[in-house]
Formats: C-alpha cells, structure tokens, sequence
C-alpha cells in the first residue's frame, strides 16, 4: 500500500474516532458503559475493573479491562471508538511499573491490589524573607 493510500485511510477513520475520552493509564480503575441492545430495547451495562493492557492505535485501539467476580476473574476487550461504548469514567488511578498487567492473573487476595498513584501533592517549599 503506498503512502497516499495509507493517508487517505487515516483521513476516514479520523472522522470515527471519539473525542471525549479521558486519559487512560495502565493500572487504572474504570467503569465502562456499554450499550446492549436485546431485541428492540437497548440499555447500559457498566463493566467496572482494571485496565491491564492497551494495544493498537487510532480507529483500531483496544484495552483490556479486567475484574472478579465471585473469584473468577473476567477479562473484556473493548474497542476505544466503538458506538457501543457509551462512556468511560475513571475511578481510580494506580502505580503501575508495566505497560501489561498480565501478572495479575495469577495473583489472589491483596497481592492483586495495585498501589494508589498520589496525584496533585505539590511539595511544601520554604519561601525566604525579601530583601528591603
């Protein structure tokens, strides 16, 4: 595929992409909202777990959200840009030192929690005296 046809592309699929999502990170907690259509109602169900892996780019880009429920653990892909997301919060923000969370598949009880990022802490800084 030659360069003009590779931008040609990427000029479509910017119109698909979405422009509200907030700032994910590797280790975050989130509530995904996903739209479920059953015959001819459509509802929405929140998927809330954590963000283990992130891959693809633009219109193609996919994470992977993980939780337990009754201790099994659940993994679900979603596309980013996909009309069936309907939204995306972010609940908490965690410490994490990998780009794939994967190691958290075979942890149990509290080696699974994943320590809290401090965000906003501005370091106290002694201001001098000025100088008449």
């Amino acid at each position: 595929m030659g360069a003009t046809a590779v931008a040609i592309l990427e000029g479509l699929n910017k119109d698909q992409l979405k422009t509200d999502l907030p700032r994910l990170q590797i280790g975050d907690t989130l509530n995904v909202h996903c739209r479920i259509i059953e015959g001819q109602k459509e509802r929405v169900q929140v998927f809330q777990g954590v963000l283990i892996a992130r891959s693809g780019r633009g219109i193609n880009e996919m994470i992977i959200v993980r939780r337990i429920v009754d201790n099994m653990g659940v993994e679900r892909i979603f596309p980013l840009n996909s009309p069936k997301i309907a939204k995306i919060e972010v609940l908490r923000h965690a410490d994490a030192r990998r780009a794939k969370l994967y190691f958290l598949r075979d942890r149990t009880g509290k080696s699974r929690r994943l320590r809290d990022k401090r965000r906003g802490l501005e370091v106290e800084v002694k201001s001098e005296p000025a100088a008449n």
